[in-house]
C-alpha cells in the first residue's frame, strides 16, 4: 500500500485538471460572480456580529479575594498630624 501524498491525491488532481480543461470558462464566471456577492455582503456589514434589538444593561461584578500568610502582621498605622489654618484672604500664613 502506497501512502505517498502525491500518489494518493493524483486522482483528485486529474479530476480537477479535466474539470478545468472542459468547463474552465464556466468555473471562472461562477467564481467571479460569487466573489462579487461576497464583497457586497462584507461591505454591507455581513461579518459583524448581530446585536439584539432590545435595550439591555450588562453589569459585570468582580470579587477580588486576597489572602495574607498567617505569620505576617498587619501593616503599622502611620498617623500624621496636619495643622491647617484657614484665612479669609486678609492674613498671611506663617510657615515657620
Amino acid at each position: 500500500m502506497n501512502l505517498n501524498p502525491a500518489e494518493v491525491l493524483n486522482p483528485v488532481f486529474n479530476a480537477l485538471d479535466a474539470l478545468i480543461q472542459n468547463y474552465g470558462v464556466y468555473c471562472y464566471l461562477v467564481f467571479v460572480w460569487l466573489s462579487l456577492v461576497v464583497i457586497a455582503w462584507v461591505l454591507g456589514d455581513g461579518l459583524r456580529r448581530k446585536r439584539p434589538q432590545e435595550n439591555y444593561a450588562m453589569v459585570n461584578l468582580g470579587i477580588i479575594l486576597t489572602t495574607r500568610p498567617p505569620n505576617q502582621s498587619p501593616p503599622p498605622n502611620i498617623d500624621i498630624e496636619v495643622d491647617q489654618t484657614w484665612n479669609d484672604g486678609d492674613e498671611t500664613i506663617d510657615e515657620s
